[in-house]
């Protein structure tokens, strides 16, 4: 660990992150690293308690839920998902990927439950952002935009349906918008909204007390300012704590808008290596985290996007390692990275969980480099 300090502690000098916490588990044996401060002005220095903007984090989460469902008899996976999204109905598919957008064909099936938890419903990021259909898409979808400015889930759902697919169902491992859809089946299966369904059926069984898609305002002197990179080595300042996360976006998005805490995570990490069990508790079936942690990808549909899959295929939720491309790919090593800075991690196999929080956005879906030296120095 001492390691990992200096690691960590060499980035935050050389001004890559105001700060950083490295958390490395292993059974009951916890250590925590916690580096620099909340902010560029060191308002605060950063700890174990320090509340992150966690991104894509929050695919995992989303996808437990949806799994909730699946064992509460709720919606099963091979549910066509128009029975609670019925704007997803009848899509149109585009005859070829790089072709006009309105030249399309019908659905040769309909989407299911489990087309959403595997990322192969048709929508979202492919390697290649040029296409027309890719390009479609981010007008709606569009990462750059803040949460808050999100519409509404049912209006975002129906500009969605507008937007041919790229690949027809089951074809291709598409990035991002299936993650999205997870959160609203979530809350239109359950007939409650999706921060009410996770904060009951996750966050507090689990313990995750600081987990949630706003922070209170006796908690933001806890809460990171977020910054992207600008210029050579500077940062630009994108949001503060008492800014975006103020208040629960209208469309609070399953695919990455929670925030939470290093323990926290923990906590969900502990519950998937359990088998779906933490502390004596039982949250998910042992079939279900099998099925969450297992990749369900082809080898073809692995290889078409090596921009987000470096040596990984997908579960529900987040990427598992299948090949050993660096050191720290680990077959069966499960967990994702986030956009602003976040990672998470467990392998099965040893039990170990790793998890980096930094509050400086990636510029490109490839993993920072300060991310790579995280998992050199933990693998």
């Amino acid at each position: 660990m001492s390691a990992l300090h200096d690691m960590l502690r060499r980035q935050v000098d050389e001004g890559t992150a105001p700060g950083a916490v490295g958390l490395v588990a292993r059974g009951d044996d916890v250590e925590v690293v916690a580096v620099g401060s909340v902010d560029t002005a060191g308002t605060a220095p950063m700890s174990r308690e320090t509340i992150f903007r966690i991104a894509s984090l929050t695919k995992p989460i989303t996808a437990a839920a949806v799994l909730l469902l699946v064992e509460d008899g709720v919606v099963a996976l091979a549910d066509p998902v128009a029975k609670w999204l019925p704007e997803l109905a009848e899509p149109v598919v585009v005859r070829d990927p790089a072709g006009p957008v309105d030249d399309v064909v019908s659905l040769a099936r309909p989407i299911t439950v489990e087309d959403l938890l595997s990322s192969r419903a048709g929508w979202g990021l492919a390697d290649d952002f040029s296409l027309p259909a890719v390009r479609a898409l981010s007008e709606v979808q569009d990462h750059g935009l803040a949460l808050q400015d999100w519409p509404e889930p049912d209006v975002w759902l129906d500009r969605l349906s507008r937007i041919p697919l790229l690949h027809q169902p089951g074809e291709a491992w598409l990035y991002g918008t299936s993650s999205a859809l997870q959160g609203i089946l979530v809350a239109r299966a359950s007939g409650r909204p999706l921060p009410e369904f996770l904060a009951e059926r996750i966050f507090a069984p689990l313990g995750m007390r600081d987990t949630a898609f706003e922070v209170p305002a006796g908690e933001r002197d806890r809460f990171t300012s977020l910054y992207r990179p600008a210029g050579a080595n500077g940062l630009e300042l994108v949001d503060g704590p008492d800014g975006d996360w103020t208040r629960t976006p209208v469309f609070p998005s399953g695919g990455g808008g929670l925030v939470s805490t290093a323990d926290d995570l923990l906590a969900f990490a502990r519950m998937l290596l359990g088998g779906g069990t933490a502390g004596g508790r039982r949250l998910l079936g042992p079939g279900s985290v099998r099925r969450m942690t297992t990749d369900h990808l082809t080898a073809a549909q692995r290889e078409r996007v090596p921009l987000f899959l470096e040596g990984q295929g997908w579960g529900y939720g987040g990427s598992v390692d299948v090949a050993p491309v660096d050191p720290w790919n680990v077959p069966g090593r499960y967990g994702w990275v986030g956009g602003t800075g976040t990672t998470a991690h467990i392998v099965p196999a040893t039990g170990k969980v790793t998890i980096l929080l930094t509050q400086v956005s990636m510029t490109s879906p490839a993993p920072l480099p300060l991310m790579r030296a995280f998992w050199r120095a933990t693998a």
